[in-house]
């Protein structure tokens, strides 16, 4: 990152840290984020405009969302608005969660100023890609995407239209999980969704600010709250655009992983993963004591510019 990157990122992680405010309310809380899936959030009346279930006859759901692109200034840092490309008005986007095998359709409707589509990563059929030219939904145009959520595991959806690392640095981007439908994993007392992402602000395609649920370092501000010895399941995604490699290191514990999420067995019990981009995977970890520990990026800059944050751990 060039020197003057690293001063402008500098001034807004300063401020981020509180000197000049805290975050205002504008209808994105990262700890709501945190256990948000399917609109679940949303009060029934609400949430049928957004989601639907239906019983199929094979005792799988056909699950309906109704999704949207739109231009939105987003605060990423206390004061400080990036001009975001969203899905349902928020970064990252709302959290789309299915059983393998449960059927999946999304009207996808594009109310931005330009060609958007939604990639999912998984089994699809090949017009379902949202990948070529063909497939870019233009703006005031619609879509209806449908498919079987399939494997099981922790994956991802961003929009595939070109140029790709702009869609994806502006903020197309979401979590997608996909339970399975014999778990013999250990019963999680609490889940989480964490989707690890950063900013351009400048347009020189180097990140000034970086975070996980986009606002930096708002778990510092608000930590997140887990209870002793509970089996803490986290859904972790990195989306971040530009570099090369990102991470996340959990103070004062082990954990295990589950690369992908596509595999009863954790693959690896470690206190740091290192994902590039697209990578993902599923985190088990408990806090044998009380008090307030640090997770953050293992690149210091990162840290530095937003990346990091606490859980508070209780009795």
């Amino acid at each position: 990152m060039k020197n003057s990157s690293i001063e402008h990122a500098q001034r807004i992680a300063q401020h981020s840290m509180g000197v000049a405010g805290s975050y205002s309310d504008d209808g994105f809380n990262p700890t709501e984020y945190l256990t948000t899936w399917n609109f679940n959030n949303l009060p029934p009346e609400e949430r049928a405009k957004f989601y639907k279930e239906t019983p199929l006859g094979n005792s799988s759901l056909l699950r309906e969302y109704w999704i949207f692109a739109e231009d939105k200034d987003i605060e990423i840092a206390p004061g400080v608005m990036f001009p975001a490309w969203t899905y349902n008005g928020q970064v990252p986007a709302p959290t789309i969660r299915a059983t393998e095998g449960d059927k999946i359709r999304i009207h996808f409707t594009n109310r931005g100023g330009k060609p958007h589509t939604m990639h999912f990563h998984g089994f699809h059929p090949a017009n379902m890609d949202g990948s070529l030219t063909e497939d870019f939904v233009y703006p005031g145009q619609s879509f209806t995407y449908e498919f079987d959520a399939d494997p099981y595991g922790i994956h991802l959806f961003h929009c595939h239209s070109m140029p790709l690392k702009q869609h994806i640095a502006k903020g197309l981007y979401g979590a997608y999980i996909v339970d399975p439908k014999n778990d013999t994993r250990p019963h999680a007392d609490r889940e989480l969704v964490m989707v690890m992402n950063g900013f351009d602000t400048d347009l020189d395609g180097e990140n000034d600010v970086y975070a996980v649920n986009t606002q930096a370092f708002y778990y510092a501000m608000n930590p997140i709250k887990v209870e002793k010895n509970e089996l803490v399941r986290i859904y972790l995604v990195n989306i971040l655009e530009f570099d090369l490699v990102n991470s996340l290191h959990i103070h004062a514990t082990f954990f295990d992983e589950y690369s992908t999420g596509t595999k009863m067995e954790p693959n690896a019990y470690t206190d740091i993963v290192s994902f590039v981009q697209g990578e993902r995977s599923i985190l088990d970890v408990r806090f044998r004591y009380p008090g307030t520990y640090m997770f953050h990026a293992h690149q210091t800059e990162f840290s530095e510019l937003g990346w990091m944050g606490f859980f508070e751990v209780e009795e």
